[in-house]
């Protein structure tokens, strides 16, 4: 790196993480991790309450828990497109 102590950042093309200053030696690496505010284990809950909810708003006839299967898919698109600062983070390991 030309520069002690560098800065990254990291995009997506639409999300830029916060920058993040790395101190270094030549002879230690650094490692960190890019992570995500939407997790695996919560999209996949999320999924799974879509489906069941949808499922029992199509076999009751109720129009109303049809729409609120679709309550995760608003919340992951507020996280996405609000909270944009926070949504793509660099995890020093």
């Amino acid at each position: 790196m030309p520069t002690n102590p560098s800065r990254v950042v990291v995009t997506d093309g639409y999300h830029i993480t916060q920058p993040l200053e790395l101190g270094y030696t030549a002879k230690q690496p650094i490692f960190f991790k890019i992570a995500c505010v939407i997790e695996d284990d919560q999209l996949l809950v999320g999924m799974i309450m879509m489906a069941l909810i949808y499922a029992m708003g199509f076999t009751s006839g109720m129009v109303f828990l049809q729409l609120l299967s679709m309550a995760p898919v608003v919340y992951f698109l507020f996280l996405y497109y609000i909270n944009r600062k926070e949504f793509i983070r660099i995890l020093p390991v």
